[in-house]
């Protein structure tokens, strides 16, 4: 399943100044019930961001309309826990693009690229200056450029380059999950077989 092509995001963020935050916070176990990767969004957080009566905690983050934008930045350690691939089909089905931490679980980061969410691992000393930019101006922007692989704080300038898998990172910029990716090559592959026949 293709997704958005990702390229240069500029956007405000969502502060989530949490540490450890893990797959069934972001997504609790009781809605893994579709294999389909839409309507997650709608349970992201669920319980941080709804009281038992399904009204709105109002001191949740993702509640306060100061706080919008495509990037969501979260404490050390963002996406531990299991492996459910509905924790990242949540955070892209919510409308993010990019999520900043100074350190991801493996395998929320991996489901990520794999759907086309930015995983951006940043320091925690330019973690920090991300957050205070929020704290300072909740309408600051920042810009996640994928090809330079740079996170910029507008305001300020500061930026910092981030790491990312050069296969992952041409599947991103090309919209590609794994199967477009070989899709895409098919004849390359073709001409691979007929080279060398059984």
């Amino acid at each position: 399943m293709a997704y958005d092509k990702f390229n240069i995001l500029t956007s405000t963020a969502v502060p989530l100044p949490i540490e450890n935050v893990d797959t069934d916070q972001i997504i609790p176990a009781r809605f893994l019930k579709a294999t389909e990767r839409t309507g997650f969004g709608d349970n992201l957080f669920r319980d941080w961001r709804y009281n038992n009566d399904h009204s709105e905690k109002k001191d949740f983050v993702l509640n306060n309309p100061m706080y919008s934008g495509r990037i969501l930045v979260g404490g050390k350690n963002f996406g531990s826990g299991s492996s459910r691939e509905h924790a990242a089909w949540a955070v892209y089905d919510y409308g993010f693009r990019c999520v900043v931490s100074s350190f991801f679980a493996d395998i929320f980061r991996n489901n990520c690229l794999n759907i086309g969410v930015l995983p951006v691992q940043v320091s925690a000393e330019f973690l920090e200056k991300i957050f205070r930019a929020i704290e300072a101006d909740p309408n600051a922007t920042f810009e996640v450029n994928l090809p330079e692989q740079t996170i910029t704080i507008e305001g300020t300038g500061d930026q910092e380059n981030f790491d990312i898998n050069a296969y992952k990172k041409a599947n991103m910029l090309n919209g590609f999950d794994d199967i477009d990716y070989l899709l895409n090559i098919k004849g390359q592959i073709r001409e691979f077989a007929e080279e060398r026949p059984l």
